[in-house]
């Protein structure tokens, strides 16, 4: 089991398993690390030069949420990720970019991916639809910025 792990242009998902491991699913790849998920955003946040909290206090600033913020690991590459719980607690963190479709199957509800993996999740089809909502606009406010400084150069 892996110990390290940093998200890049390739990571889609980082699932809770336990307090101290996770399931990543990346494009062409699945991982479990044994660290918990918001140990690995935290230590992607500082590898692209900031921190998980610095990164909530960023998505504050930009759009006015703070309760499960949406987060921008990196600018450059737009990965936006946003929790599926109290970004507190260890949550369940999802790529923006990869996103498919969610759709409820009885009981169940499901992610799928752009290569159509599919992953179950524990929270309300409302939960996972205003998450992806707030990621939108976080991920369209960093769209607005950088095209507003183009025009200013």
């Amino acid at each position: 089991m892996e110990t390290q792990y940093e998200i890049n242009e390739e990571t889609m998902a980082i699932l809770t398993i336990d307090n101290n491991s996770s399931e990543v699913f990346e494009v062409n790849n699945h991982y479990i690390i044994s660290k918990a998920s918001n140990k690995i955003m935290e230590d992607s946040c500082r590898y692209f030069g900031s921190s998980l909290d610095g990164r909530r206090k960023g998505t504050e600033y930009m759009i006015g949420i703070s309760y499960k913020p949406p987060i921008i690991v990196e600018e450059s590459k737009e990965l936006i990720f946003f929790p599926t719980s109290n970004s507190r607690e260890n949550s369940n963190w999802i790529g923006l970019k990869y996103i498919k479709s969610y759709y409820r199957e009885g009981e169940n509800l499901f992610l799928k991916f752009q290569n159509d993996v599919k992953v179950q999740l524990n929270i309300s089809y409302g939960i996972l639809d205003n998450q992806v909502l707030r990621a939108t606009r976080l991920e369209s406010a960093l769209r607005g910025r950088k095209i507003a400084k183009k025009t200013i150069k």
